[in-house]
């Protein structure tokens, strides 16, 4: 019996760069050859210190990068669709919210100030699921409960609401639409750990159903290893490990020295920070970023850059 066909990727990135134009001809190298790929029903990671380039990589998929910014290589949906070469009009009315979800790392950028968070969801679910009174009124409440979202405060406005709730409120909204592919930029910020793991656990399920995908960056690896099937480590703009989630949290553990630093420096194992601080991406070294943190860094790794081959980007790993 021949076997189903394998279903294309939700998203393919290959080569994936993301450069910012400065004064004097001067550029900062925000995001540099990221290469991966989500399978339908698969969660990626997306870990790495703040200014490394993660929410330049996200912002990149949606078209949401600001006027100086030079992107190159492909961003494919499984359609062909390419993001990177979509012009505004497309990615405004046949992508954003319906085939690429975002749940945003400021959510309380992405609200409007001067409306309730019910007539927002009311106006989501309207425009992305055709819903119609007299029932909108309950989808809409339907859609705060799939986020947690308390339905005592879909009367509020964005500024009558904590962190938390903002946050629980944009992830309502990103998930109106049931989008194949849905990017998270830190969706547990200022959440407790109980609507933590509720909050990935609603991202699991989410993906889950009908083959989507989810891209999710943080920094909170308890909730990575709780939702992610894969791992990608970025540092100074690169990605330096991609690895499945089994690998990376159990045995044999992260190949990069720099991803055994993440998890070093966890709590509830040797609570030990990395050394030091990430380059400016406007000033790399000419070779591996992470030499200078690095203690098994030789001539080799401050003169050439190690590529990502089979994985990892490390000439020791």
């Amino acid at each position: 019996m021949t076997p189903p066909p394998t279903p294309p990727p939700v998203l393919s990135v290959e080569k994936l760069s993301v450069r910012f134009r400065m004064p004097a001809g001067r550029y900062v190298e925000a995001v540099t050859g990221a290469t991966f790929a989500l399978a339908p029903g698969e969660s990626l990671a997306l870990v790495g210190e703040s200014g490394c380039g993660k929410s330049v990589l996200a912002s990149a998929l949606l078209g949401l990068l600001p006027g100086n910014a030079e992107t190159a290589g492909s961003a494919r949906l499984a359609d062909g669709l390419d993001l990177l070469a979509a012009d505004e009009r497309t990615l405004a009315r046949t992508v954003r919210g319906r085939r690429v979800g975002l749940v945003p790392q400021s959510p309380a950028a992405h609200l409007t100030p001067v409306r309730t968070i019910r007539s927002q969801l009311q106006e989501t679910v309207r425009e992305l699921t055709g819903t119609r009174p007299p029932v909108l009124r309950a989808a809409a409440e339907e859609a705060a409960a799939r986020a947690a979202f308390p339905a005592s405060h879909l009367d509020r406005h964005p500024h009558e609401l904590s962190g938390g709730l903002a946050q629980r409120a944009a992830t309502a909204l990103a998930l109106v639409g049931d989008a194949p592919l849905l990017l998270a930029d830190e969706p547990t910020t200022g959440l407790d750990r109980d609507l933590v793991l509720r909050t990935v656990d609603e991202l699991s399920a989410h993906t889950r159903a009908e083959g989507r995908a989810l891209l999710m960056i943080t920094h909170d690896l308890a909730a990575a290893e709780r939702i992610a099937d894969t791992v990608a480590v970025m540092y100074a703009g690169r990605i330096v490990e991609i690895t499945p989630a089994a690998s990376f949290f159990g045995s044999p553990g992260p190949r990069h020295p720099y991803a055994r630093g993440l998890l070093d420096a966890l709590p509830e194992r040797a609570f030990t920070p990395v050394p030091g601080a990430p380059p400016e991406l406007g000033a790399l070294p000419p070779g591996c970023a992470f030499a200078a943190r690095c203690t098994a860094a030789d001539r080799l790794c401050r003169t050439r850059r190690p590529a990502l081959t089979e994985g990892v980007a490390c000439h020791h790993a």
